[in-house]
């Protein structure tokens, strides 16, 4: 909030600077409306949340030691020629040995926004972004000893997956310099609020894909144990952003600008909220063909 502020008392001065300004304007002044569209790089230290460890708010022994899910997995191990049944004979007997290591891949960044130029240089702008991100990683499922298990490891190598939503609200103060006629370089400094969503946390065993997702209120779903409605394991965080862009401009229509921006930001995971950078490369496109 302290962010958000004192942007906004940093657009206010821009407004004044503006106004005292007789200069004349490197680009299009005036409202602009844009959107903007790149690859997105998410910090991997909130991505741990998707790992299924005991100490999680999803973990994958809530359901591979569960009566409804265990069967089905050991069932699906043993007509997959995986274990043998007469070495392992219930899914009690299977184990994690080795967590995941999870990291999130390059996703994609969408948005929509608006921003104000003055003469001076100075602007403001203000975007809405969605990030569409998955965490990926692999652990390794046993038993005691690795006995029982077939083929040539002693460990059966089984895929974990988390789907996560991620909007930004960016404020930012914008100062653009000419570099020619239709050439521009552009910085942005802001604020922004990111809200995490939390889709479903995956994994897949022999095949077979489970989710560990916790709709049981942190219980064991077996025979008895009702589901609840899910809530959100996500939440609002915060942070800072930076921006460095090239822009084309397009007399009387607008603008078109390469670049990238740098986050820095407080994510909120359940039991994985944090500090990391967070990085956007690509294209914005704007339209000014307003009076106001």
């Amino acid at each position: 909030m302290k962010q958000i502020i004192a942007i906004v008392a940093m657009l206010t001065l821009a407004t004044a600077t503006a106004a005292a300004d007789d200069g004349k304007p490197p680009s299009s002044t005036g409202l602009s409306v844009f959107a903007n569209a790149g690859g997105f790089w998410a910090s991997r230290n909130n991505a741990g949340f998707y790992s299924g460890r005991p100490e999680n708010a999803n973990t994958i022994n809530r359901v591979l030691h569960s009566n409804t899910y265990g069967t089905q997995i050991w069932n699906n191990l043993v007509s997959q020629g995986l274990i043998s049944p007469s070495a392992i004979s219930s899914y009690e007997q299977l184990q994690v040995v080795e967590y995941p290591d999870m990291h999130y891949r390059t996703s994609y960044q969408v948005g929509l926004g608006i921003r104000y130029d003055y003469a001076s240089g100075l602007g403001w702008l203000l975007r809405f972004d969605l990030a569409r991100l998955q965490a990926l990683g692999a652990f390794n499922l046993s038993s005691e000893n690795g006995a029982g298990i077939l083929g040539r490891d002693q460990y059966i190598r089984c895929g974990i997956l988390g789907k996560e939503d991620r909007i930004n609200i960016d404020l930012a103060l914008t100062y653009r310099i000419a570099l020619s006629q239709t050439l521009e370089l552009e910085v942005d400094l802001g604020a922004c609020l990111v809200n995490s969503k939390v889709k479903d946390n995956l994994m897949e065993i022999g095949g077979a894909t489970y989710s560990i997702l916790d709709l049981w209120g942190g219980r064991t779903p077996d025979a008895g144990v009702g589901s609840y409605e899910y809530i959100n394991q996500g939440g609002i965080g915060y942070g800072v952003l930076m921006s460095a862009l090239i822009g084309y401009r397009i007399n009387g229509i607008g603008a078109m600008r390469l670049g990238y921006t740098c986050y820095q930001t407080r994510t909120v995971l359940e039991g994985y909220s944090g500090w990391g950078w967070q990085h956007m490369l690509g294209l914005r496109i704007e339209m000014n063909n307003f009076s106001l």
